[in-house]
């Protein structure tokens, strides 16, 4: 039986995010395709929505960033994790060879982990990246400590992604020059059905009343400022992190008998960070988007710029979400237009096609 090993970052979940409706699309061009999730992104968000026979081996397979909660990146603490990564990298190297050479795969996709790219090369193994930013790009935004050579580091990152047989470039993302072959393809979203019938039921909807899903992908929000919201009326929020047990302005996620996904397709305005994931599939169910940018992050131009153009967005300020300013941006984003120029969400289709051939 063919086997894909998809090597998957945990740095939230918008790798998985990516991967899970490209492996869907490959489970209907290659029969009785399984697939071994090499990644530290939980079981539970598999189950949820990946339909091919899979299995899960847990194991790192890069750092991402070290971050204090979804906006705020920790630069020193980034590097000093990814050198240390490094410190280890011939023993890294040694052991996902030895579990790719086990496991017997018919080729490696990476997204975005660089040592499956190498490994998967060492091992001789067809590799491809799945790629809608690369860490040497999130990296070279940041400037290391004087005591790590990062310019040595993002050297051997680039020497890594550089062994990809194929480098697939979803739709947003920015330049990449590293990859000795690259094929651009569409966007990838996979959006749920809308219950909103059903969530208006759940959470006792009053006429008129608006909701929003305040949701920062996987790294959570931890806080929000709840006492200078509470008095908004006219909307009720939805939010994936503790609240108050007194607020009748928010709800907890947790609470409801309703998926992430489903949530995401069922409201009326979504409040976040530009993340692949939750941009995309707002602009693919024709949602309107509120977020708040953090300005350091390589591939979150290109993700605002895709929004305007396909989707519609307005930002609302670090200060003005820290002190709850938010219904004047709320009001904006309900009265854009729809989008004159629909995105083509082809990604995971196009990736497929692309990918079937190595089996």
């Amino acid at each position: 039986m063919p086997l894909l090993w998809a090597a998957i970052s945990a740095h939230g979940f918008g790798h998985a995010a990516q991967v899970v409706p490209v492996l869907n699309a490959l489970g209907r061009l290659v029969p009785n395709l399984r697939v071994l999730l090499r990644t530290m992104v939980p079981a539970w968000f598999f189950e949820q929505h990946l339909t091919v026979p899979w299995e899960l081996s847990a194991a790192q397979q890069d750092v991402g960033c070290i971050q204090n909660g979804p906006l705020t990146i920790d630069i020193e603490a980034t590097w000093r994790e990814h050198n240390r990564f490094h410190l280890t990298w011939d023993d890294r190297i040694h052991m996902e060879v030895e579990a790719m050479r086990a496991a017997r795969p018919n080729m490696i996709l990476a997204d975005t982990p660089y040592v499956a790219v190498a490994a998967g090369a060492q091992a001789a193994i067809p590799t491809v990246a799945l790629v809608s930013f690369t860490w040497d790009l999130i990296l070279s935004e940041y400037p290391a400590p004087p005591d790590i050579a990062g310019w040595t580091l993002l050297q051997s990152i680039r020497q890594a992604y550089a062994k990809a047989d194929l480098a697939l470039r979803i739709t947003p993302a920015p330049k990449m020059e590293l990859f000795p072959s690259l094929i651009d393809i569409g966007s990838i979203a996979e959006p749920a059905t809308s219950s909103r019938e059903r969530l208006a039921a759940l959470v006792r909807l009053a006429p008129g009343e608006r909701t929003i899903l305040v949701g920062f992908g996987g790294i959570p929000q931890t806080s929000l400022p709840f006492a200078q919201l509470e008095p908004l009326t006219g909307y009720r929020f939805l939010f994936d992190g503790p609240i108050p047990s007194d607020s009748t302005r928010f709800i907890s996620t947790q609470s409801l008998p309703l998926s992430f996904k489903t949530l995401l397709a069922s409201v009326d305005i979504i409040l976040t960070k530009p993340g692949y994931g939750t941009l995309v599939e707002a602009i693919a169910l024709g949602i309107p988007l509120v977020y708040v940018r953090r300005y350091n992050f390589a591939d979150e131009q290109s993700l605002v710029d895709y929004l305007h153009q396909h989707g519609r967005g307005v930002e609302l300020t670090r200060e003005d979400f820290v002190r709850g300013r938010w219904e004047p941006a709320i009001r904006s984003a309900l009265n854009l237009p729809m989008p004159t120029t629909p995105a083509a969400v082809t990604g995971a289709e196009e990736a497929a096609s692309h990918l079937a051939r190595f089996f």
